[in-house]
């Protein structure tokens, strides 16, 4: 009898790596569009990590992939131009990577039976792309990137014991920044800030803005603000030259000056986005999959940004977080 069950079990086992090789070998080659908005690290990041998602999922470029990237340099006119080409291309799948270009990407597709995997959105709800369930309004799906406001509050407190006003620099035509602005002004009171907002229609006015800005704030906090991201270089420079710290929404624009952040690792935001969208090439309904909202972060610090404006990080703070000062060289 015990050798009938080793039998059985040893031919339940090789059906079910037959059939699993099986599956693996009925991976359809496919054609895909990722239309990113800007230039800067996270949005990199998540691409960098959607691929391998993707190739996690049994999609590897060069194999049974091929992709079309293209940016839209912070440009909507650009945006909308990549994305009906992508529809016009009826590709497989379009992912689209930030808010404008999501946006963008769903409106194209409204007539096509082209799914959307979107990432690094940071209000999918807002901006129209899910219902209150998370679920897809239209073929879409994908992930969020809203950053953990009270967390990035509190870290600026511990770093500027004395600070009272935070400047804000966001775009106006992106809705992810002005529901992220939303939340830091409804929070900044518990931590005792007060928030002092600047709009800008386009990375140009952010020269113009700053010299309004900086003198009526203690320090700068970035949102996940595509276009002002992709203009940090100006922000540090001009707040480097008044000795004003500047915060940043995630790891990457510490490396690149920023004295802190609170933030999200992109790449496996982007990695488990690309899972999602495997499954969609497998067949998946993308409005039936929830869109995924990540909510672990961590402290990340520039000790050499930080000793350059005099501050100081407390012990406890100091436990937990991680130094970017010698990936930035």
């Amino acid at each position: 009898m015990k050798k009938l069950v080793a039998v059985i079990l040893s031919l339940v086992l090789v059906l079910s790596l037959t059939l699993c090789a099986q599956a693996e070998e009925e991976k359809k080659d496919v054609t895909i569009g990722i239309a990113q908005f800007a230039v800067h690290g996270s949005l990199d990041n998540c691409r960098e990590g959607f691929l391998q998602g993707l190739a996690a999922g049994g999609y590897v470029e060069g194999e049974n992939l091929t992709v079309d990237y293209q940016n839209a340099n912070a440009d909507m006119n650009l945006a909308v131009s990549i994305t009906g080409s992508f529809a016009s291309n009826n590709y497989d799948l379009i992912c689209a990577i930030a808010t404008p270009i999501a946006v963008s990407a769903v409106e194209a597709t409204a007539d096509k039976d082209i799914p959307v995997v979107y990432t690094a959105v940071s209000a999918p709800e807002e901006a129209g792309l899910a219902d209150e369930n998370k679920l897809g309004i239209g073929n879409v799906t994908g992930s969020s990137d809203l950053i953990p406001v009270s967390l990035q509050l509190q870290a600026i407190r511990d770093l500027l014991p004395e600070a009272k006003n935070i400047g804000i620099l966001y775009t106006v035509g992106e809705v992810n920044s002005q529901v992220q602005l939303g939340m830091y002004q409804e929070a900044a009171a518990d931590f005792g800030f007060e928030i002092v907002p600047q709009s800008i229609t386009a990375g140009a006015d952010i020269p113009l803005a700053l010299p309004t800005l900086l003198p009526q704030v203690d320090c700068l906090c970035m949102l996940t603000d595509n276009t002002v991201v992709q203009f940090l270089d100006v922000v540090l420079e001009a707040a480097g030259e008044d000795k004003i710290p500047v915060f940043g929404s995630e790891v990457e624009q510490v490396t690149k000056g920023c004295a802190a952040a609170v933030g999200l690792d992109y790449v496996k935001l982007g990695y488990d986005t690309g899972l999602m969208a495997a499954r969609v090439l497998d067949g998946e309904d993308a409005a039936s999959i929830p869109y995924l909202e990540v909510t672990e972060s961590t402290l990340s610090y520039n000790s050499k940004v930080c000793a350059d404006l005099g501050i100081t990080l407390p012990e406890d703070v100091l436990a937990t977080a991680t130094d970017m000062a010698e990936a930035a060289e």
